[in-house]
């Protein structure tokens, strides 16, 4: 059945209701069975478990976990250490706690913003009026509806009386809504404009209503939206994709070096089975640069912590990085782009011409005064300053007398009648004394203009407004005034203004009747209010055109009006479109993919309608960032490669349904959130470069060495000294590493863009190359070549070898930092890098020379020449890499994309 067309006497029988005395406890239990509970299940999170083993099933941890395990065997065969076993596999439980830790700590402050309410709903049962919970209503329910109070269910109206509520939840629609049972409406209207219908979730504002209740649970528009959130399933961002690739491409690197090793020594080097197979593994062990799950997971924290200081809370850690790859922004309009506050933008006294800013003349302050006295809104100073109350239209009154010094309420006249506003009237009229003649009363009335000024007399001259003397000079009749009013309202239409009329009269008594008040009136003039885009939002929108990313707004409200805003901020621009929910139905998905990327603005959408534009954005290969507050956004919010809820405004459900929560409901705060993602990733790209141009050093060094016979240039422990300490530490500086300046005028990086691209593998075949030459040089010469009087051996070749690589990878953390050369960012400028890498070179100069630990290292005592030699290989590398960063500067490109 469908209940908003349907005849309220069919609905009655549909349930077999009496409406004198509503259900029975028969017919309540029976319409529970028939039709269902009224609550749907939340959806439940990973327990500690399943987040353990969805981490521990990462390629990147699968792979540590084998080269660990793999490692154990060989020193059990072997009766070895377990060194390397116990360093591999510390690594993976420090990477997977870390990441469990700050998933959990999202999740409890998620939990603590919830609200513990309870909602109740009066209804009509066995002749009786009952409060119970909402969550125990059933279809075919009798229910009283209150302002304060939230709806339960969906519910068809029976009678209202100047019945308001907020949708804002479910729709959008930032107005309150005017709800009247006697309207009939045809199949095709859209949820916004059921006007004879209430929903559950959203709020009773003003006036009273008595309706049916015609669906609970997931039979509910709310239910209906909580079924769509379950059915999104989010799947990896493209950084865990790109991970994953990598740590694959790590693993066939891996075994493809330990294979070809292990034959070149069986074949060549008549090395003992087991001493081939710890090499085969040490070689694994170089492949893999075991800190780079650590480090990722660090910049993603830190990105975490930066943006929560922007007022950005991340609730997912991979969002970080995704949310700077954006490509496609999809914002809500309410509060996200505009201040959420309806504020009147101009207003016109009859006769005269419109004011748009500026000094206010006697006249205008007099027309604004008597808008606020035909108004329920007020406003209480609290610790200096003004809260105002009341409806947005009305409360916009007060504040414009507030913001022009105006609102004096003390002075305010006593209202000595009201017939307050109706729906179907769309207007409300007051009572107040003439402020002139004690005799008199002040009749003001404030509505729809389409109410007020064509049934009205119109003013032709002010010089004194409400003069009682010579009436005549001002109210006579004219038609030329009455199109000039009907004009400046159609401009204040057309620039997307509510717009509110204002009539009077004067009367020597007040009538039994009050509707008496409401004849005879004389126009006075009108105002015209928006709720204004936020200041930042206008240069936030540029900002992130600048950077690649095509911002489009998603609204519940009137085309007109998105389309308005969306002009201000340049959202819409000359050839966009502007499409509304009707229009968008009638499409079919190739025809909205076809024109997907010319439309700025959707108005008057379901929560379908939006989670279509999503997927298909998707479909085109597009990372899209949705933002939402309400319960109509969080099945998209779900669905979006990055959801993001409003902290202040938004429901539990958008919350819970999102990735990122804004704690100040500001689209600038995601554009400055989306730098921050950049930086992350930017951070990750350079630690990928700086660890694999020493991993991919560290194999091809060992390969050339067995190729040529002269033994393995590095131990197991070495290469794993390398890894965890020697470029290890110092990368974790690079996950704080400041945003270059260009960073927001870069595009953003494509869903199946590499890793490596933008020029970053064959700078780390630059960096490598340098490297392994110079560690093959002093491999030579220590193996080889007498020095200082030392005889040369493998054990000493094998220690400038591992010298010099320490040295060159724990320096090139500050070539990494930065395109420009090392010294134009100060040595000093990253704390936390210069910290590790003074760290980390003490480290080495410790291991190298106190015998205790040089025996872990198994390395040998170097003369000041061998060390002097070590030193000038270890910094050529740099040198290469300067003078590379000067040629591709010159050539206008970047070091690291």
């Amino acid at each position: 059945m469908k209940y908003k067309t349907e005849a309220i006497e069919n609905i009655k029988k549909f349930y077999d209701i009496n409406a004198k005395t509503g259900l029975s406890p028969t017919q309540v239990t029976n319409s529970r069975i028939k039709y269902g509970h009224n609550n749907f299940e939340d959806q439940k999170g990973p327990n500690f478990l399943q987040k353990l083993l969805h981490h521990l099933l990462e390629v990147m941890n699968i792979i540590l976990i084998l080269v660990g395990l793999l490692s154990a065997y060989l020193a059990y065969i072997s009766n070895g250490n377990y060194t390397k076993t116990i360093v591999v596999l510390l690594i993976v439980i420090i990477n997977i706690f870390v990441s469990i830790f700050q998933e959990n700590r999202a999740e409890n402050a998620l939990a603590a913003l919830k609200k513990l309410s309870s909602p109740t709903s009066t209804v009509l049962r066995s002749g009786k009026r009952q409060t119970i919970p909402s969550s125990e209503l059933v279809c075919g329910d009798l229910i009283e509806l209150t302002a304060g109070v939230q709806v339960g269910a969906d519910i068809r109206l029976l009678t209202s009386n100047s019945l308001q509520v907020d949708e804002s939840s479910l729709t959008g629609e930032s107005e309150p809504i005017d709800k009247n049972a006697d309207l009939e409406i045809t199949d095709e209207v859209p949820l916004g404009d059921q006007l004879n219908m209430v929903f559950s979730g959203t709020n009773i504002l003003n006036g009273t209503a008595e309706g049916i209740v015609v669906a609970v649970g997931s039979k509910s528009q709310m239910g209906q939206i909580a079924t769509l959130i379950g059915e999104q399933i989010k799947g990896k961002t493209p950084l865990q994709k790109r991970i994953d690739k990598l740590a694959k491409r790590l693993a066939i690197i891996a075994f493809a070096a330990g294979i070809l090793i292990f034959v070149i020594n069986l074949l060549y080097a008549n090395v003992p089975l087991v001493d081939n197979l710890m090499t085969a593994v040490v070689l694994g062990v170089a492949a893999v640069p075991e800190t780079l799950p650590v480090i990722v997971t660090l910049s993603l924290i830190y990105g975490v912590e930066n943006m929560a200081q922007k007022k950005a809370i991340i609730r997912n850690v991979p969002a970080v990085e995704t949310l700077g790859n954006a490509t496609v922004i999809a914002s809500d309009k309410t509060r996200t782009l505009t201040q959420n506050q309806m504020t009147i933008q101009k207003l016109w006294l009859s006769g005269q011409d419109s004011w748009s800013g500026g000094q206010l003349s006697n006249s205008e302050i007099t027309l604004i005064q008597n808008f606020a006295y035909a108004s329920n809104a007020s406003a209480q100073l609290i610790d200096g300053d003004w809260e105002v109350h009341g409806d947005p239209t009305e409360a916009a009154i007060i504040r414009f007398l507030i913001t022009h010094k105006l609102y004096q309420p003390e002075k305010a006249p006593k209202r000595l009648a009201e017939l307050p506003f109706d729906s179907s009237r769309k207007k409300m009229t007051v009572v107040i004394p003439h402020p002139k003649n004690n005799e008199k009363y002040l009749v003001l009335t404030k509505g729809a203009f389409d109410r007020l000024a064509p049934s009205s007399q119109h003013q032709s001259q002010h010089p004194s407004l409400f003069n009682t003397e010579n009436p005549s000079e001002q109210l006579s009749s004219s038609n030329d005034l009455l199109n000039q009013a009907q004009k400046i309202h159609d401009i204040f239409a057309d620039q997307a203004l509510r717009v509110l009329a204002l009539s009077y009269k004067i009367i020597d008594k007040i009538p039994e009747d009050l509707t008496e008040l409401e004849n005879n009136l004389t126009f006075l003039g009108i105002v015209g209010m928006i709720d204004p885009p936020r200041l930042e939002s206008k240069a936030a929108v540029q900002e992130a055109r600048a950077a690649g990313i095509k911002p489009i707004m998603i609204t519940g409200d009137h085309a007109l009006t998105a389309k308005a805003i969306a002009q201000q901020i340049d959202i819409y621009r000359d050839g966009d479109k502007v499409i509304d929910g009707l229009t968008l139905k009638s499409m079919t998905d190739d025809e909205l993919s076809q024109t997907i990327e010319q439309i700025s603005v959707y108005a008057r959408v379901s929560p379908e309608d939006k989670l279509r534009i999503v997927k298909i954005w998707q479909e085109k290969e597009q990372i899209v960032a949705m933002t939402g507050d309400g319960v109509n956004d969080a099945p998209s919010l779900r669905a979006a490669d990055v959801g993001t809820a409003m902290g202040i405004a938004g429901t539990e459900v958008a919350k819970s349904a999102s990735d990122i929560i804004l704690a100040d409901d500001n689209f600038a705060t995601i554009v400055a959130a989306i730098r921050e993602g950049r930086r992350v990733y930017t951070n990750i790209k350079k630690t990928i470069y700086y660890l694999l141009s020493a991993n991919v050093a560290e194999i091809l060094t060992m390969l050339i060495g067995a190729i040529v016979v002269w033994g393995m240039p590095f131990t197991g422990i070495q290469l794993l000294y390398i890894n965890v300490l020697a470029d290890g530490i110092p990368g974790f500086g690079l996950s704080r590493e400041k945003a270059d300046s260009h960073i927001m005028k870069q595009p953003p990086v494509g869903v199946k863009e590499s890793i490596f691209s933008r020029g970053v593998s064959w700078r780390i075949a630059i960096c490598s190359t340098a490297f392994i030459i110079t560690a093959l040089i002093g491999f030579y010469l220590g193996r080889f070549i007498e020095i200082a009087g030392l005889t040369p051996n493998h054990q000493l070749g094998k220690t400038m070898a591992f010298v010099i690589l320490t040295l060159a990878s724990t320096i090139n953390v500050y070539n990494a930092r930065s395109n420009e050369s090392l010294f134009t960012r100060g040595i000093t400028t990253n704390k936390m890098i210069f910290g590790t890498t003074l760290l980390s070179l003490g480290i080495t100069v410790l291991f190298t020379n106190v015998p205790i630990l040089m025996n872990i290292l198994e390395v040998a005592p170097l003369s000041m020449t061998h060390w002097l030699i070590a030193i000038i290989l270890a910094l050529i590398p740099t040198l290469v890499i300067e003078i590379t960063k000067v040629i591709l500067n010159k050539q206008g490109k970047k070091f690291i994309g």
